[in-house]
């Protein structure tokens, strides 16, 4: 039986996948949803024999966004219990962003709203062609906040602008000219396309792809100026000198496997 009420995990050798698992409802959020992805996310960081985990929904559609019973419920909260109610929604997607591995959304139909953010938040995602994307909060009459950092981060305040105040349907062509997904499939090819992204993935240094994703959040928006460089310098230094470097170079010198692939 499975641990969560919500999802569904999966795991093929190095790769964990999170399958939300409400096809009925679209994969909609509801409270129960949130609290088992943030679960899952926490427990998968924490395994070290995962080394990438993959995002998905059953069924049509990855996450058409909040449950609409959820949204009743949480317009009769008082703003207290409203604030907590959103903290756990940020909670479960800063969980997602901070993992220390690789994340892939895997986006098939609708991804709205929160899906949206569930796909901003992931590290990449690969979309079949008849996903479709959109920040449709306002027309609830509410905004976007709590996806709004992942989606500034991979489309940017311009794009933004227009999409958080128009609510339009975005196409999976469309998000991956603005930076939404990194790449669009026949829906036939998106497990085919996810599996070559792991691949990929699994053939990097799993330290070093830590490291990288924190290099991108020091350095992302700052000047370069003299600390910057200094800063990455450094950076630098110290993965040079890490066991995991030092085998990677040997590795390759050698012509041999490094130990993290040839680790079972």
């Amino acid at each position: 039986m499975s641990a969560y009420q919500t999802l569904e995990v999966t795991r093929e050798g190095k790769v964990a996948t999170i399958w939300m698992n409400r096809p009925e409802v679209f994969n909609a959020f509801n409270e129960q949803l949130i609290d088992d992805l943030h679960n899952a996310f926490k427990a998968l960081d924490q395994d070290a024999s995962i080394r990438v985990v993959v995002l998905a929904g059953r069924g049509k559609h990855f996450s058409a966004g909040a449950d609409l019973n959820w949204m009743k419920r949480a317009s009769g909260y008082t703003e207290a219990e409203n604030v907590a109610d959103a903290r756990r929604f940020s909670g479960m997607l800063r969980a997602i962003a901070e993992l220390s591995k690789p994340t892939i959304a895997r986006v098939q139909g609708a991804a709205l709203g929160g899906g949206t953010g569930l796909t901003a938040a992931c590290d990449m995602a690969v979309a079949a062609v008849d996903a479709a994307f959109a920040t449709s909060e306002v027309k609830f009459g509410i905004i976007p906040a709590v996806i709004s950092p992942y989606v500034l981060r991979a489309i940017g305040p311009r794009q933004a602008l227009r999409y958080f105040q128009s609510a339009e349907r975005i196409s999976a062509d469309r998000a991956m000219a603005i930076g939404l997904v990194n790449e669009v499939v026949p829906v036939d090819q998106l497990d085919a396309a996810v599996s070559q992204m792991v691949e990929a993935l699994l053939i990097g240094a799993p330290d070093a792809q830590k490291a990288a994703k924190d290099l991108i959040s020091a350095v992302n928006g700052r000047p370069i100026d003299d600390a910057v460089t200094d800063e990455t310098a450094q950076r630098i230094a110290k993965r040079r000198a890490t066991a995991e470097a030092k085998d990677g170079i040997s590795a390759f010198l050698e012509k041999r496997q490094p130990a993290w692939i040839s680790a079972p």
